[in-house]
């Protein structure tokens, strides 16, 4: 039965997307701040108390990108990618951790075997958690280099049947060129697929977004840095650039 108490919220299962640079304090160089983490950890708190199901998608830059690896010091693409995979579940278990410290039930699954630590996804199993008000954090990408953390993200939410991908960014929505070096930068309210496409905005990778594209997935892209921001977008508030 649902809890008449509690407020329609606009959408009822979603994907966080966060990249793992929104977990590093860059102003003491430690890649996984508990600052960052424990408001991380109120946030979601406030909307899974409004039965919205949480599954969340986490990038590793803050401690190891594959492309960069390949860049600075010749890392081989695959081994480069297969490193940044294990990143993502070290942030992962680490957002875990503090979620369950604020009285959130939360699985772990892992598109790499590991199961002395986490789950392998099984798309089933991660729909019943999230149908028992459990967040799911997927780590290890996809499981396959090549492949970002944003696709993962897509393919997940579509494999989950999510209502949205919430993108988590430094900046409060889509701008029409960068707004942290062009104070004219206008941001976009809302946003067609291929209005994105043709205007070159890199809201996510290609590949990332032709699978929303395909499959009608909308993309809400936020700062996260606005306290309370995915609860006011959950209750209707227009916040961020919707692509749709």
């Amino acid at each position: 039965m649902a809890d008449s108490s509690r407020p329609e919220t606009r959408y009822k299962r979603i994907v966080l997307k966060l990249s793992g640079e929104a977990l590093k304090n860059h102003a003491n160089g430690h890649p996984i701040d508990t600052g960052i983490l424990a408001r991380l950890a109120t946030e979601l708190r406030e909307i899974h108390a409004l039965g919205v199901q949480i599954a969340l998608v986490v990038g590793g830059g803050n401690i190891f990108r594959g492309l960069a690896g390949m860049k600075n010091n010749g890392t081989d693409r695959t081994t480069g990618d297969n490193m940044g995979m294990l990143a993502t579940v070290i942030n992962g278990l680490a957002i875990m951790d503090c979620l369950e410290k604020h009285g959130i039930p939360v699985r772990v699954q892992t598109a790499i075997p590991m199961d002395k630590i986490a789950e392998p996804f099984i798309q089933r199993k991660a729909v019943r958690h999230l149908e028992r008000g459990r967040a799911v954090i997927f780590v290890a990408g996809t499981g396959n280099p090549y492949c970002t953390t944003d696709y993962a993200a897509a393919l997940r939410a579509n494999e989950i049947q999510a209502d949205i991908i919430f993108k988590a960014t430094k900046v409060d929505g889509i701008y029409n060129k960068d707004p942290m070096a062009h104070t004219d930068a206008i941001r976009y309210d809302a946003l067609g697929y291929d209005e994105a496409l043709q205007k070159r905005l890199g809201v996510m990778d290609a590949e990332a977004f032709a699978l929303c594209q395909t499959n009608g997935m909308p993309i809400l892209v936020f700062s996260m840095n606005e306290p309370g921001i995915i609860r006011r977008a959950l209750l209707g508030e227009k916040v961020g650039t919707l692509v749709s």
